[in-house]
């Protein structure tokens, strides 16, 4: 893509189905930030200020929000299409999320969508540490902003599910997690 169609892609506006869509969301402060085209599916997918969706000719998809996304990765396969990997979260109890399995998207024609997915996911993170468990593997602490509420929320990832329900990886997490909270505490 030249320098030229770079700009102008910049500053288009979305497709028209993308635009009814959003607007029929029925959330007036939900805005497009950047989409790409689907490459094997008639539709888009779609960055906005509340997070990714997709859009296809008839209806769109829910909001996977931006502190929901663990990941957003870009592969670019030349040219102007390539493939972002999204893997999202799920809170399984409080203060605990799970990975959910990587979502493909093929794109033909990505635009801004895979630096926009990037800087939004990354803006939701204040802090983030990983720290190894007792017994192998490890946890990821992270600090989010969650629109809405004040402050931060800190959540914990395990590397693996099943430690989860391992009693010494769950008391050896909260006890990181205490710590870490603990030493941003003002005295």
């Amino acid at each position: 893509m030249s320098l030229l169609d770079q700009v102008k892609r910049r500053f288009a506006r979305p497709p028209e189905q993308v635009r009814a869509h959003i607007e029929a969301a029925g959330d007036p402060d939900e805005r497009v930030l950047a989409w790409g085209v689907l490459a094997h599916e008639d539709g888009w997918l779609v960055a906005t200020s509340r997070g990714l969706r997709t859009v296809g000719p008839s209806e769109a998809g829910a909001v996977l929000p931006w502190h929901e996304i663990a990941l957003g990765r870009w592969s670019a396969k030349g040219g102007e299409g390539g493939t972002l990997t999204v893997v999202a979260l799920r809170e399984v109890e409080p203060g605990v999320q799970a990975r959910l399995p990587e979502q493909q998207h093929a794109l033909s024609d990505a635009g801004d969508l895979p630096a926009v997915v990037r800087r939004r996911v990354d803006e939701t993170v204040v802090a983030s540490q990983r720290s190894p468990l007792p017994e192998g593997g490890g946890v990821l602490l992270v600090a989010r902003r969650i629109p809405g509420r004040p402050g931060k929320e800190w959540t914990v990832v395990f590397d693996d599910d099943a430690q989860r329900s391992d009693p010494a990886a769950r008391e050896a997490a909260a006890q990181k997690l205490a710590e870490l909270v603990a030493a941003e505490r003002p005295e």
